[in-house]
């Protein structure tokens, strides 16, 4: 039976943006520092762990509320967490590197912890939960992940429709550019379709688009009002940390999978070949078992202790943990030169050629 506490990890993030707030200086680039150096070299040592939970466990474990306290508890943490940043960096002794060394240093909170505990929250049945992700959505400025994640990305990923599946040969830059907009675009879609179905005009109270940016108009109104233009441009800053974080882990996920259409112009089912995974155990235990990405998609509510890794032969396997790979989508040559060969070894197998084919159709 695995243990709890490792996947409470994450709080060391909340412990560098404390002591960045609380002594400044140098102190204010710790977040950045502990995901460009240390977890890469944790992930490096810790190594890698192919255990999956024996099957007549899951239900215990997926029952064990002390997993879910981990990600409730960072609620409050990370919206306390922002506002004493940003009352520090209104105070006139704080200085300009600090400033922008604490919005970053919050961004890659927001982003690398944040935003996974929001993918986690809004994925399941209950309502508290969800309500508590979109919170942290919120946070990021990213509200419209919640519709176009659970509705659109797990229903058209590893397709052309999908804005969250990176190209074959795209820069994350590219990538970047394109996915941002293109998920806003696919959110309002997909909310426009519901309502319709429902007999409803679009411009309605319960249109889940229009409720995300009037809450985002009251958010940053409420900022502006509070602080100034500063305040403005540190909560927006953060934020593009935060879902840039977040795109990079789109990036790395899907990178060049590709599902076959049927002869009916259907795509096949998702399978684990339609996902990067990694077993380095520091990013799990950091991401709660998000580098397990094939099995989030076999089904999207299992909770993040029961999530199963798969065989080297069922699914690609990324070369590093995900802080490593981070650094990699962000420079291009080198992620082209560590991927590019990986991905042709991957559809040259036996299970990858469907995906080899589906490229070419």
């Amino acid at each position: 039976m695995q243990r709890v506490a490792p996947y409470a990890l994450a709080y060391i993030y909340g412990i560098a943006v404390v002591l960045g707030v609380m002594f400044r200086g140098p102190f204010v680039w710790l977040p950045v520092v502990l995901t460009f150096v240390v977890m890469p070299l944790l992930d490096a040592i810790a190594g890698v762990s192919l255990w999956n939970p024996d099957p007549a466990d899951e239900t215990l474990l997926a029952n064990q509320r002390a997993y879910r306290y981990i990600t409730w508890a960072w609620v409050p943490f990370e919206a306390a967490a922002i506002g004493w940043a940003l009352w520090v960096c209104l105070q006139p002794g704080t200085t300009w590197p600090e400033r922008i060394g604490l919005a970053i240093g919050v961004g890659l909170m927001n982003g690398v912890v944040g935003i996974t505990y929001a993918h986690e929250l809004i994925h399941q049945s209950n309502r508290f939960e969800r309500f508590l992700g979109g919170v942290l959505l919120a946070l990021a400025t990213y509200s419209h992940f919640r519709v176009e994640h659970v509705f659109g990305h797990h229903r058209h990923v590893a397709t052309p429709a999908d804005p969250a599946t990176a190209r074959t040969g795209e820069t994350f830059y590219a990538f970047f550019a394109r996915s941002v907009p293109g998920q806003v675009f696919s959110a309002w879609q997909i909310e426009s379709e519901r309502l319709r179905r429902q007999g409803s005009i679009i411009a309605t109270p319960r249109n889940r688009m229009l409720q995300y940016g009037l809450l985002m108009v009251a958010l940053y109104g409420a900022i502006f009002s509070t602080t100034n233009g500063l305040g403005i441009a540190f909560f927006a800053v953060q934020s593009l940390v935060a879902f840039g974080s977040l795109e990079i882990v789109n990036y790395i996920e899907h990178y060049g999978l590709i599902r076959a259409r049927k002869s009916d112009g259907r795509y096949e089912t998702v399978r684990p070949a339609h996902s990067w995974n990694t077993g380095f155990r520091m990013s799990n235990w950091l991401l709660i078992n998000l580098a397990r990405h094939s099995d989030h998609h076999a089904l999207a509510s299992r909770r993040f202790q029961i999530l199963r890794t798969y065989d080297k032969a069922d699914a690609p396997v990324l070369p590093f943990g995900y802080a490593t790979m981070y650094l990699l989508a962000l420079t291009p040559p080198l992620w082209f030169r560590v991927m590019q060969p990986r991905l042709h070894a991957w559809k040259a197998t036996s299970v990858g050629t469907t995906l080899a084919r589906a490229e070419l159709a």
